[in-house]
């Protein structure tokens, strides 16, 4: 019966914390513009030597060219799995750094992927990773959506960041 009053005295105490205005207000977020990139790029793959047996496993090294609103390089490694009992399923996982200019404004971030081939459907997400933008990207977030039409690569690229002064 004691730790009920004192439960519910808490949540009194607290819900009124919650009501009193702040003793301080938090620094003005700094206002950013979503924008929308696209183009086309180039991609080498290079195979990497797996450890132990052939397992289904891959890896290889990514050495991209990316041509558009988004001009520059990207270095990267993927691992890639069709250890699958079902012919048409897999996965993999990259990480690439891209260094280039986007929309006028230069500087690196990365990007993370993690795709999954169910029965021959694929699903890709490829995303920034949080905080990992310099120079005039600092800040940037954003999701990039791969295309691949008659072998040729393509990029749609929605993105936020910061305003320039």
């Amino acid at each position: 019966m004691t730790a009920g009053i004192f439960l519910c005295l808490g949540l009194v105490a607290l819900g009124r914390a919650q009501n009193q205005p702040a003793a301080h207000t938090a620094p003005a977020k700094e206002k950013v513009v979503t924008s929308h990139a696209s183009g086309t790029f180039d991609v080498k793959l290079t195979p990497q030597a797996v450890d132990g047996d052939d397992t289904g496993f891959g890896r290889m090294s990514i050495d991209k060219q990316f041509h558009g609103d988004l001009e520059g390089t990207s270095k990267g490694f993927m691992l890639a799995s069709s250890a699958t009992i079902v012919k048409g399923s897999g996965g993999y996982v990259a990480m690439e750094r891209v260094t280039g200019t986007l929309k006028g404004r230069t500087g690196t971030f990365v990007l993370q992927h993690s795709g999954t081939m169910t029965r021959g459907t694929p699903q890709l997400s490829v995303t920034v990773v949080p905080d990992s933008g310099t120079g005039q990207l600092e800040g940037i977030t954003g999701t990039l959506a791969i295309k691949i039409d008659a072998g040729k690569h393509s990029y749609e690229f929605d993105y936020t960041l910061p305003e320039t002064p």
